[in-house]
């Protein structure tokens, strides 16, 4: 499979959306870089000028939908899309209704207002690669983080759906499945967190799955077993490995 020349990454000012971004800029390659912090965007697209890439980056939100359709497409009008990955995203614990919205609104709407765009125009050529970001988290409800959980359950299944629904249309589609990342959104977490691997590893093993265009790029393996093992688990015993700490 030739090697993607035109991608867009949403979140991409910092964590695996920073790394990814690294790891793709190349002379030849075109970046289209999105995220809500300018200052970080602006230095993440400088180094990968650096590198020899063509960036066009854009300090916006994804919930809003009018904006990121127009960004999207207006990137397909420069050049062809090739890949496009939906990784913006934000976590949280507790059970606080205000901040599960939040959750939600990002991590599955924000999936939405990136992939229905560039799923339009892929269709529309008959070519192209999506890339939806999930998380280990998204195989079992877990009570520490309800609303982070559910919604990377959504992107799980949207787009093991969206990858059925569009392959005849020949337009790829992969869930992103990582398990602990060390990038702002774990740093000084108050938890375990087994297995941990940097941001750069993570994005090599992203960018190799996605170029195997592999259904699902869960890692690491220890974990990936973990957690599906615990999914397949009776309810009632589940309930009690994943039991809140708080309560421990």
């Amino acid at each position: 499979m030739p090697a993607p020349r035109h991608i867009l990454i949403t979140g991409a000012s910092s964590g695996i959306g920073a790394a990814l971004a690294r790891h793709y800029a190349a002379p030849g390659v075109r970046l289209g870089l999105g995220g809500r912090d300018g200052a970080r965007l602006d230095a993440v697209a400088a180094d990968c000028r650096a590198k020899g890439a063509a960036v066009a980056s854009a300090a916006l939100d994804v919930t809003d939908r009018a904006a990121m359709r127009g960004w999207i497409l207006a990137a397909d009008d420069v050049r062809p899309l090739d890949l496009v990955i939906a990784n913006a995203g934000i976590g949280g614990m507790g059970v606080d209704e205000d901040h599960a919205r939040a959750i939600f609104a990002i991590n599955v709407e924000g999936v939405l207002n990136t992939g229905y765009p560039a799923l339009e125009r892929m269709a529309a050529r008959g070519g192209g690669q999506l890339a939806l970001m999930s998380s280990l988290a998204g195989y079992r409800g877990l009570p520490d983080a309800p609303a982070y959980s559910a919604s990377k359950a959504a992107v799980k299944s949207l787009a093991e759906a969206w990858r059925g629904a569009y392959a005849a249309a020949g337009v790829r589609v992969s869930v992103i499945c990582p398990g602990f990342v060390a990038t702002p959104m774990t740093e000084g977490g108050r938890f375990p967190q087994p297995f941990l691997i940097d941001a750069d590893r993570a994005a090599g093993i992203i960018a190799r799955g996605l170029s195997a265009n592999r259904p699902r790029i869960a890692f690491p393996w220890q974990l990936a077993l973990a957690t599906w093992l615990l999914a397949a688990l009776p309810p009632r015993l589940g309930d009690r490995i994943v039991r809140p700490r708080r309560r421990r």
